[in-house]
């Protein structure tokens, strides 16, 4: 049953799943932990773990082989690592819901939820941090049900998710009485969440603001030509005649994707060609590109995966460092330990972490952006817009990951970013997707992978705050504190009924 259960969660996501999937999928790991040891627990709950990323992160084995020079037994060594140190988190969950299950019976159960957000919420911000694909970013096309992050994030709609799964689960193993409970319960949440979605999506109050019709350009380069110095020019002619193309369709701003300019834009005398570019029109540009700070005498350079915004004149107007750098793909984390994977450490580039959020002025509003992996953080997207970010942007390089799962989750995790924050979310990639998200999670705009275009599309400048901006993680927060309190009771009753006996 945690094996089905590891096989479900794969399937509730992505591009080979479906979301509905997910208000069952935790119910046979659930059931199976009914009677368990945390011993079994925690076994159970690795093996669901395992093969749910395993089954969604896949794909790292091919982006590590093919740009990290790895053989294909050490780059399947590599993802099959990564699966394991995620799934170390539901096998806690695991261990944790056993013992309370086993202290407060189908209470215990009941508390599982906040056991998974508590786990969930440490896995994004434990070494470094690694929130790739929230359960409960599975409801980010059940867009009535997904307006609950507005309130309570992401790992809100985990708990929400999580809820219906034990509902359903106690409904299975259970009779009489309970049984009607727990499933009337897992309905009931469904259809009061969903008809409060659906008037906040008819209300489209946030989709008042300022108007500005934003260019997003996909360049679509291959990354096996990305730094070829053959084809530089090939890619900066084709950035150029795309933006060129978006302006003449009325692109007020304009956006090229992360690492778009083959060579360090503010280096390179190439720089003077975008600024010109810029300049004729008077039409702003964000783009990414790498830069190299020299820092002080004696000091070493560090190089920074950085985003650019150039004002109406062409000038440098802000510079954001990119601040959660890709683990084995900017960075190696313990190479000591990882000592197999030498060819990798050469190939991946030694970036270093910028420190702050940058806010960049567009047409006197401040616009914040996130630089690939980075926008999967909500708690970065909400500093930025408690800084004063009245639209999100992202700018990213998916060409890593082919046409694998990667670029779904990605863009969806994008989704929920504007539901959490209540902004329009413009999403430029190289290869795609790239796409315009409003503040209620609503598509207006969406690339196809693998196509070389410039779209464009009405976003907003915002200024109202959801719930979530100011309260951020509280839900996740709160469901740690009664996870130690439960846990801490179940085991100070067990060593009390140890020592009676």
């Amino acid at each position: 049953m945690a094996a089905l259960s590891g096989v479900l969660l794969a399937l509730s996501f992505p591009k080979y799943g479906h979301p509905a999937v997910a208000f069952v999928a935790l119910a046979p790991l659930l059931v199976s932990l009914r009677g368990a040891s945390a011993r079994q627990g925690f076994l159970r709950g690795l093996l669901a773990g395992f093969i749910h990323y395993a089954g969604t992160v896949y794909w790292t084995g091919a982006t590590v082989s093919t740009f990290g020079g790895l053989p294909v037994f050490v780059a399947v060594l590599v993802a099959g690592l990564l699966a394991l140190y995620m799934a170390a988190y539901i096998a806690v969950f695991g261990a944790i819901t056993a013992i309370l299950i086993r202290r407060f019976h189908f209470a215990g159960m009941w508390l599982a939820p906040s056991v998974w957000v508590t786990m969930e919420y440490l896995r994004g911000i434990l070494i470094g941090g690694f929130p790739w694909i929230p359960l409960g970013n599975t409801m980010v096309t059940f867009l009535p049900i997904a307006q609950l992050a507005s309130v309570v994030g992401v790992h809100g709609l985990s708990i929400f998710v999580g809820l219906l799964n034990v509902g359903f689960a106690i409904g299975a193993i259970s009779t009489g009485r309970r049984r009607i409970v727990a499933a009337r319960t897992a309905i009931g949440l469904i259809l009061v969440v969903s008809i409060w979605g659906g008037m906040r999506l008819s209300s489209n109050t946030l989709t008042q603001g300022t108007p500005i019709t934003v260019g997003l350009i996909q360049g679509n380069i291959a990354q096996t030509d990305k730094w070829n110095p053959a084809r530089a020019g090939m890619i900066l002619d084709r950035y150029l005649q795309l933006s060129q193309q978006a302006v003449q369709k009325g692109a007020q701003f304009l956006l090229w994707p992360e690492s778009s300019t083959p060579f360090y834009f503010e280096d390179d005398l190439s720089g003077g060609l975008v600024r010109g570019l810029v300049r004729a029109p008077g039409v702003p540009l964000l783009l990414g590109s790498d830069e190299m700070d020299p820092g002080q005498p004696g000091e070493t350079p560090k190089n920074y995966n950085s985003a650019f915004m150039l004002d109406t004149a062409g000038a440098t107007a802000a510079v954001y460092r990119k601040m959660h750098l890709v683990p084995f793909g900017e960075y190696v984390p313990f190479q000591r330990l990882l000592f197999f994977v030498g060819p990798l450490v050469e190939a991946v580039s030694a970036f270093s972490a910028g420190t702050r959020v940058t806010m960049l002025p567009v047409q006197g509003h401040m616009v914040s952006t996130a630089i690939c992996y980075e926008v999967t953080y909500p708690s970065l997207q909400r500093e930025a817009v408690r800084n004063g970010s009245e639209m999100l942007t992202t700018i990213t390089n998916d060409a890593w990951y082919g046409n694998s799962s990667a670029a779904y989750q990605h863009f969806e995790m994008a989704a929920m970013r504007a539901i959490e924050e209540g902004r329009y979310l413009v999403r430029a990639a190289n290869t795609g997707i790239s796409g315009i998200i409003d503040p209620y999670g609503r598509i207006l705009i969406r690339t196809n992978l693998f196509e070389t275009v410039a779209v464009v599309g009405e976003a907003r400048f915002v200024q109202a705050k959801t719930v979530y901006a100011t309260i951020g993680d509280l839900a996740a927060q709160l469901s740690a504190a009664v996870v130690m309190v439960a846990l801490a009771f179940a085991v100070l009753e067990g060593r009390k009924k140890h020592a009676d006996g």
